[in-house]
């Protein structure tokens, strides 16, 4: 469920023209801005950027970008382009990073629906002139590279059909795979890179069924190992999405820091999808609501933006 609750009934132009509004004279209204964007739902902010354009013959986005600035900026353009271009600018933005964690590729992978996993695929394809699959491939190698160009490459089944007896047996491979701690399997990422969600819950569950246990708990706990570690993520996500989602963003807030640009991502990717779930999950396991959670660990427009996105009147 959605935390983002847009009126049914706007008028777009009178949002574009709040927004022009907004960007002009000395200094900016951040509160306006967020008053609009905050509120409105996918399609309702792509009318507003086509007729701000009209009207004022230039880009919204890109006016947004020269008024703004820090992680508010950085959420209200995450917030504002549509979701398919943001996904591909989230993984671009990975790939060009050093290091060895893949959190946006996994997560656009193991946690989108076909037609959005395709759609995400051609919008980066569109803005990049290259191929998603491509670029995987170039800024990784090994075994995470065959999971993550297997995973990415995937256009799954997404109905709820299960074959049990594909479950068990393909179950059996995976305990065998764990057993012999042969995790590059080509067993294990064909298995996870192919089967539809439902079938891969049913092998999950035939796994702890005959194991005891889950196949995440299975599998090494904080390996230093870059494959281990993006299969473990690759799992719980095709696993459970919304407990996976909690711990990203509870390891986002706890400790010494907070990692805004996985809170910031969390909240304005799952605001329009499951986020409500995810904050139900984190208030259970942290004894706190996550709104409580964000406006003590952050601040300023970026908190309200937030906060905004998180179903908050601020």
């Amino acid at each position: 469920m959605a935390t983002v609750s847009a009126p049914k009934q706007v008028s777009v132009k009178e949002d574009a023209e709040a927004l022009r509004k907004a960007c002009q004279g000395w200094g900016t209204d951040e509160k306006a801005i967020i008053a609009v964007l905050g509120r409105r739902n996918a399609a309702q902010r792509r009318q507003i950027r086509h007729v701000y354009e009209e009207i004022y013959q230039e880009d919204l986005i890109k006016r947004l970008e020269s008024e703004l600035s820090g992680h508010f900026e950085k959420a209200v353009y995450r917030w504002i382009l549509d979701p398919p271009d943001r996904d591909a600018v989230l993984a671009n933005v990975e790939l060009k990073k050093s290091g060895d964690e893949h959190h946006v590729i996994v997560e656009i992978s193991c946690t989108k629906n076909p037609e959005e996993l395709l759609a995400i695929r051609r919008a980066y394809h569109a803005r990049y002139k290259h191929s998603l699959e491509e670029d995987v491939a170039y800024h990784t190698k090994g075994d995470t590279r065959r999971l993550l160009v297997a995973l990415v490459s995937a256009f799954r089944y997404y109905g709820e059909e299960i074959n049990t007896t594909l479950a068990k047996s393909e179950a059996k491979k995976l305990r065998e795979a764990v057993k012999n701690k042969k995790f590059g399997n080509e067993d294990v990422i064909r298995i996870l890179s192919t089967r539809s969600i439902a079938q891969l819950q049913a092998t999950f569950n035939c796994y702890r069924e005959e194991e005891g246990t889950s196949i995440t708990k299975n599998l090494p706990k904080d390996s230093s190992d870059e494959y281990i570690a993006t299969l473990r993520m690759a799992v719980r996500c095709l696993k459970d999405p919304k407990k996976y989602f909690e711990k990203v963003l509870r390891r986002s807030i706890e400790g010494i820091g907070t990692d805004e640009d996985a809170l910031t991502r969390v909240i304005v990717t799952r605001a329009e999808k499951d986020l409500k779930e995810i904050k139900g999950l984190y208030h259970k396991r942290n004894n706190v609501p996550l709104d409580k959670a964000v406006d003590k660990e952050t601040s300023g427009d970026y908190k309200d933006m937030l906060l905004t996105l998180l179903g908050n009147e601020v």
